[in-house]
């Protein structure tokens, strides 16, 4: 069993890993390929869906620390480590619904249209040895876009059942008609026991990847926390990502007008937050906490993911 170190990027075959810039490695996978894509086959002006937005108090405030309890002296006569004391985290609002399939479309400024997006709740199964479910995300380029970049890229989430961490992460990549296959166990130790066709990587506890990320986004009580964190692993490399509730939002899409929870998405890498976008997540508030819109603002033009579609 190989075991991936998470300090240098996985290399794939050919020359595809190449192409695949950090962002798209990242958002393609957190929010449903769409945006990161866009970002590398385009460049033109900006446009936007309908957001009446309404900000709240905190959101202009510096995020406050944990409270730390005052080094004790231990029985060798040093002082021993602080311990930072724990916020218990609220109870969840939302659960997965198997069989739930939510429809996007992807577009750059005033280009529309050009990719689907298609994020699935498959089922509640047992991957090695744990309870987990299976997410599953599929992006298609569609119209012209196509003819100037094939792509039909899946990505497959075996994520914890309650806490939505990582157990196993699946890219199944075709793009050109030049395929990659990545199967990977996310693993603490990287002892465990070897299996035909999967890699293994060394990850932090309570990695999430990003398809098992954006369910557990979906589960936080935003009435009571008002910003979460946690390392992803996005089949390459480990990242930071911090999501804070800024507001809420009436937004307009397809599928309809939504009253949101307004999450502002940062990602950092190797402690050092990229500044090259900017990501802004829209949730209903409805039952399921349904992601009804994706904003990325980068150098040159905003990319959209709209809800088209939601069904059960």
């Amino acid at each position: 069993m190989s075991c991936q170190p998470l300090a240098e990027q996985r290399r794939f075959k050919g020359n595809m890993s190449g192409r695949i810039s950090l962002l798209l490695a990242i958002v393609a996978a957190i929010l449903f390929a769409g945006a990161a894509f866009l970002w590398l086959h385009f460049r033109a002006g900006s446009s936007q869906p309908v957001v009446a937005f309404t900000p709240i108090a905190h959101a202009t405030e510096p995020a406050k620390e944990a409270p730390v309890e005052s080094a004790k002296t231990s029985s060798t006569g040093q002082p021993s480590e602080p311990i930072a004391k724990k916020t218990p985290l609220a109870e969840p609002l939302f659960s997965p619904k198997a069989g739930e399939v939510l429809q996007f479309s992807a577009s750059l400024a005033k280009v529309s249209n050009v990719a689907s997006l298609r994020l699935e709740v498959v089922d509640k199964k047992e991957t090695n040895g744990k309870a987990t479910w299976h997410f599953q995300a599929t992006a298609k380029t569609q119209n012209a876009m196509r003819l100037i970049f094939d792509l039909d890229d899946r990505f497959d989430s075996f994520s914890d059942a309650n806490s939505f961490t990582g157990v196993q992460y699946e890219m199944h990549l075709n793009e050109r008609g030049q395929k990659v296959q990545s199967v990977q166990r996310l693993t603490t130790t990287g002892k465990e026991p070897s299996t035909a066709g999967v890699s293994s990587a060394v990850v932090l506890p309570g990695t999430r990847d990003p398809l098992g990320m954006m369910q557990y986004l979906r589960s936080v009580n935003w009435d009571q926390v008002r910003d979460v964190k946690s390392p992803v692993f996005d089949g390459r490399k480990l990242y930071d990502v911090r999501a804070k509730l800024i507001g809420t939002s009436e937004v307009v899409v397809p599928a309809g007008k939504f009253t949101a929870a307004t999450i502002e998405i940062r990602v950092f890498d190797n402690g050092a937050e990229m500044k090259d976008a900017h990501f802004t997540l829209y949730l209903a508030q409805d039952p399921g906490r349904t992601p009804v819109l994706l904003l990325a603002t980068l150098p040159f033009a905003e990319a959209r993911v709209e809800l088209q579609e939601k069904s059960e």
